[in-house]
């Protein structure tokens, strides 16, 4: 693959619909202290994932990945956090020779719509792999040319009871494709509380990858059931499936590695998190 035809669909989670972070289920703490609210909260997580995907694309080469983070917020809407996890594909997608390591870094304001039932979340977010040098240049780019996958998006998402509607787009090169700015990724999700510290999570989701030879669009579905378990421990398991091309090995498609292996394909992906 050239360097403007690699990506990994990115992130968490994004995260789910709630904050654009790595997914490892669910992301409220299970063990908040009863009472009134907080002006502001510091949580910490930590957790591994049997497949580490993003909006249905491996990120691991569909091997386990290890996850952290910490989270700031205030009640009054202002947020920070942080996330961390293991990645494997921007050596076995992009021909990078570095880069391990995925570093989300994110911040927003989110709040309740006065008398609705509507609520609101718009942020930034910047996926960052440290010391990477992405996508060889094979393509367009001089030999041994380089492509920094470090990418950043703006989101907004809209919440109407337990139905989330969220919206990113870059606004600069996507995970190392070139001309990609503007990329954008539309994300409809629901949170079908099951009781007993079940929760049932439906997914569609819409990736759309301007100016590339092959063709990175696609969609991509996941149904994730979820469970707290009480003391802070959380667990999940979803399954994913995407209409993204991966192509054969003598023809390859937009999602397949250096190795000839589909990264987009269909899985079963089990979590589980602490947070304290």
């Amino acid at each position: 693959m050239t360097s403007s035809n690699v990506k990994k669909s990115s992130l968490r989670l994004l995260c789910a619909a709630a904050l654009p972070v790595m997914v490892l289920g669910f992301s409220a703490s299970s063990h908040a202290a009863e009472g009134p609210e907080p002006e502001m909260s510091v949580t910490y997580n930590v957790g591994v994932v049997s497949d580490y995907r993003v909006r249905g694309i491996a990120q691991t080469s569909s091997k386990p990945a290890l996850q952290g983070g910490i989270d700031f917020a205030m009640k009054s809407g202002p947020y920070l956090g942080t996330a961390f996890s293991t990645v494997k594909w921007l050596k076995d997608v992009n021909g990078a020779t570095k880069g391990n390591y995925e570093v989300d870094l994110y911040g927003g304001y989110k709040a309740a719509i006065p008398d609705t039932d509507f609520s609101y979340d718009v942020g930034v977010i910047g996926y960052r792999y440290p010391g990477n040098n992405s996508g060889t240049g094979n393509g367009p780019l001089p030999a041994g040319t380089f492509v920094n996958a470090n990418t950043t998006e703006i989101y907004g998402a809209l919440t109407y009871k337990i139905y989330t509607l969220k919206y990113n787009r870059s606004v600069g090169n996507f995970l190392g494709n070139l001309s990609s700015t503007g990329s954008q990724y539309f994300d409809l999700s629901a949170g079908v509380d099951l009781t007993n510290g079940f929760l049932l999570t439906p997914h569609i989701g819409r990736q759309l990858i301007p100016n590339q030879a092959l063709n990175g669009n696609y969609t991509d579905i996941a149904l994730t059931l979820s469970k707290d378990f009480g003391n802070g421990f959380s667990g999940s398991l979803a399954a994913m499936a995407n209409n993204a091309r991966a192509g054969t090995v003598a023809n390859p498609g937009f999602y397949r590695d250096t190795k000839g292996n589909d990264f987009a394909g269909d899985t079963v992906v089990i979590s589980a998190k602490y947070t304290f």
